[in-house]
């Protein structure tokens, strides 16, 4: 498998994560999870394992228009089975017709390889003040 082959898979389903998670398809969200899954928010808690992820996601749907903007992926670190990588992410939200930057932070995520299809293992989000 080559690094592009790798990134692309990472970027992929990150799209489809983020996409999901801005549309509130929560299913769709949990499929980009490995089963043992870990998504640790900073002040949100940590949830481990489809059920936990499950209830966390249902949880944060979107009251109102959206969108994750992930930038800058870099993938620091690869072989055919585990690849690392770190994005910044900015949150934007639609307010009276407007959009205003909500949050600012960072993923550093631990995809694995299951058939050619990048999940995350862990998922680490820490935002900035």
């Amino acid at each position: 498998m080559t690094f592009a082959e790798v990134s692309e898979g990472v970027r992929a389903t990150m799209a489809a994560y983020t996409q999901a998670l801005d549309d509130g398809r929560t299913d769709d969200i949990i499929a980009t999870f490995c089963s043992d899954g870990v998504s640790e928010i900073t002040g949100m808690g940590t949830h481990v394992g489809e059920a936990a992820l499950r209830a966390a996601y249902a949880g944060w749907k979107p009251r109102g228009p959206q969108r994750h903007l992930v930038l800058n992926t870099l993938v620091t670190d690869w072989n055919d089975d585990e690849a690392h990588a770190i994005s910044d992410v900015v949150l934007i939200i639609q307010v009276e017709a407007r959009w205003k930057i909500q949050i600012v932070g960072r993923y550093e995520d631990v995809f694995h390889n299951d058939n050619g299809t990048w999940l995350i293992h862990r998922r680490l989000a820490t935002f900035v003040d």
